[in-house]
């Protein structure tokens, strides 16, 4: 009897959990499935999710582009802002991490105090003074308020992540390399970088997400057509004062998801690892 409860609270829990599940990835099917509609049946045919007639019509369509600018350029576009960016991210992350985790100096603790506090600061109350900023720095409609910022460790989760899998690391490392005559940047260029591998794979990954989906940053600073990055470029499908190409714009919304899925399935070892090791203290 037993045995056979425990074998239908099993089956009901993953009939649950399958339900929720597709509960929560419906709209994404729902966008990719209409991608293969024609454009006039999209909205007519909402309820179903199988299109009555596949077409790829709206590849091509979306793939042309706007204003003889293609599709490609602002993938191109995208994928340099974040390549770029999240190089920056993990580099410079990994360096303030390691000297919270390793460093002893004045003010250690309120810094670090500080750096928590700016995780929980919305990024929308800092985003006049940065515009006023940039403007005077005569960065606005370049790529540089998108990528130079994240040179400079100015997001706190990846710092935290970092200092948190950096103490993890046994300090009898440390002080083997200062006896071999090693220097904290010694330590820390032959020790530590190469240790701290899968916090910054980790690391590399949500950078690169966030940075592939930022709208805001590049509706701000970005005024030309041909350098829209994807997430700016989509919105352009959808014009209120005439007619908007869904078709194409949901075809070409299910591309820009492709290299954020494909790299989270390709690193998803190393991102499960740097994130269950980050909270273990040595």
């Amino acid at each position: 009897m037993m045995k056979n409860r425990k074998k239908i609270v099993n089956v009901v829990y993953h009939i649950f959990v399958c339900a929720a599940g597709f509960i929560m990835i419906y709209p994404l099917l729902w966008m990719i499935m209409s991608s293969f509609k024609e454009t006039s049946t999209i909205f007519t045919t909402a309820t179903s999710l199988i299109p009555e007639h596949f077409t790829l019509e709206n590849y091509a369509n979306g793939w042309k582009g706007f204003a003889k600018v293609s599709f490609a350029t602002f993938f191109k576009n995208s994928l340099f802002i974040s390549i770029v960016a999240t190089v920056g991210t993990v580099l410079s992350s990994s360096i303030v991490a390691y000297g919270f985790a390793r460093c002893n100096f004045p003010g250690k603790k309120i810094l670090f105090a500080a750096m928590l506090a700016s995780m929980m600061l919305p990024a929308q109350v800092l985003m006049i003074p940065q515009y006023l900023w940039y403007q005077k720095l005569n960065w606005v409609g370049s790529y540089l308020p998108l990528i130079v910022p994240y040179w400079f460790a100015v997001q706190g989760f990846f710092v935290y992540l970092m200092t948190n899998f950096i103490e993890g690391i046994p300090r009898e490392l440390d002080e083997a390399a200062k006896i071999d005559g090693c220097s904290y940047y010694g330590i820390y260029r032959r020790i530590i970088f190469p240790l701290m591998v899968p916090s910054m794979i980790t690391g590399s990954i949500f950078s690169f997400m966030w940075r592939w989906d930022d709208f805001l940053g590049a509706l701000l600073y970005v005024n030309k057509t041909e350098k829209y990055p994807v997430s700016l470029a989509l919105k352009m499908f959808c014009d209120p004062s005439s007619s908007s190409d869904y078709g194409a714009m949901f075809a070409m919304a299910t591309l820009s998801i492709l290299p954020a899925v494909l790299i989270f399935f390709c690193l998803q070892k190393y991102l499960v690892e740097g994130i269950s090791t980050s909270g273990l203290k040595g």
